[in-house]
């Protein structure tokens, strides 16, 4: 430490290293997301392209959420233990080797072992969704709902760096079409990886005898529970209807290049409000943004509705993205004021299997659903998700108004 940090008074340096580490997890953010977008806009179309039937089609994408999903509650005892970075770190290398198991299933006409890389990458998506609970754990309560904010706002390049690395790579390798966007995967989780060497969240401290409350206790708080509803509704109709664009828009015969720019701007629309989202939870309240989130999700059903032009579909994703901006944070700063610290690691694993397990689902279903029952039905049976985590978040707000 320099003579002048040292000459700062502990909270001053204790403030300085949460807003450094935001910075530094912000970054780790943008990085995993881009990769995130590239896995969006690609592996739908690269495993229609290899599936022994076109049914099969999501199943990759479904199975990497499936993945997500098993990985979360794991992940999260195993940060308790080893601490964020180690665990950010672990993630980082199964995506890597994910990323590289799916280049050669795509150089090889293997669904299969294109599926087994899928699985990698939901691994590491089951460690990097715990990015903004690490910046809640570095930041004082008045910073938190902003901490979370910024790290999530690490999303906006993600919207142009993914989209464009999936469309340089498309065609790197002759015969092996989507293998070079995989290979780009794996650079940027290489770079997360020397990124996270310079983050500096303290090792986690054991505390014998307080495990906090017990599960009946802990699951009787309407807060939690509504909480925990918010975050799976907004993320599993985001994802459902996500999910199925590319399809839907390929069906419907837009060019690849059409679909890859929605993905783009659907992505830019779900981070580029995080730089105020933190901002408006304070001014109106952390019930008021989820809300209004599910009512622009609900507005995206309808533009989609209304029409299959290119701008129908950028203009519902991009409501899309806003929607479950609002509805995640949102979420996410309601949760983290339903649980000591005895009991964050196991709230938000169980936080995070809710969530990510019907993000599975969903995306099992998408495929299905587009290929069986059309774009519309998409679209309806997103709809009654965000209207019930509508009416049960103005109830929670009003419940506790008296």
């Amino acid at each position: 430490m320099n003579s002048a940090a040292a000459d700062l008074p502990d909270s001053e340096r204790l403030k300085g290293r949460a807003r450094r580490n935001v910075a530094l997890l912000a970054i780790c953010q943008a990085l995993y997301m881009s990769g995130t977008s590239l896995v969006l806009t690609v592996t739908a179309l690269a495993g229609s392209a290899i599936a022994p039937y076109e049914l099969l089609g999501t199943l990759p994408l479904s199975l990497q959420f499936i993945a997500t999903m098993a990985a979360t509650i794991p992940a999260s005892l195993f940060m308790r233990r080893h601490g964020r970075r180690a665990g950010f770190a672990l993630g980082a290398a199964c995506g890597i080797a994910g990323a590289g198991i799916s280049v050669a299933a795509l150089m090889w006409h293997d669904f299969w072992l294109f599926c087994a890389g899928a699985v990698l990458i939901g691994f590491l998506n089951g460690c990097a969704v715990y990015y903004r609970f690490a910046a809640a754990d570095t930041a004082d309560p008045a910073f938190r709902a902003k901490a979370i904010s910024l790290v999530l706002a690490g999303g906006v390049v993600a919207s142009f760096i993914g989209p464009n690395l999936a469309r340089l790579g498309a065609d790197v390798f002759a015969g092996a079409h989507f293998a070079g966007s995989f290979a780009m995967l794996a650079g940027l989780h290489l770079a997360t990886l020397l990124i996270l060497m310079a983050i500096d969240i303290p090792r986690p401290v054991a505390a014998a005898g307080q495990g906090g409350a017990p599960w009946g206790v802990i699951l009787r708080r309407p807060a939690l529970l509504i909480a925990m509803f918010s975050g799976v509704a907004g993320y599993a109709a985001m994802n459902l209807v996500m999910t199925a664009t590319p399809l839907a828009m390929v069906g419907h015969h837009h060019p690849f290049d059409h679909a890859a720019t929605v993905i783009q701007w659907h992505v830019f629309a779900m981070f580029a409000p995080s730089f105020v989202t933190g901002h408006l939870i304070a001014r109106f309240g952390v019930h008021n943004v989820i809300a209004t989130g599910a009512l622009l999700i609900a507005a995206c059903v309808g533009v989609n509705l209304s029409g299959d032009s290119f701008g129908h579909y950028i203009a519902a994703l991009m409501l899309l993205g806003v929607g479950w901006n609002f509805m995640y944070i949102g979420a996410t700063t309601l949760l983290t004021a339903t649980h000591d610290a005895a009991e964050k690691a196991r709230v938000q694993g169980l936080n995070e299997f809710a969530v990510f397990g019907a993000v599975a689902l969903a995306s099992l279903a998408s495929g299905a659903v587009q290929h069986e029952l059309g774009w519309v039905f998409v679209n309806l049976v997103a709809l009654p998700l965000v209207l019930t985590a509508l009416a049960s978040v103005v109830w929670l707000k009003f419940r506790t108004s008296h």
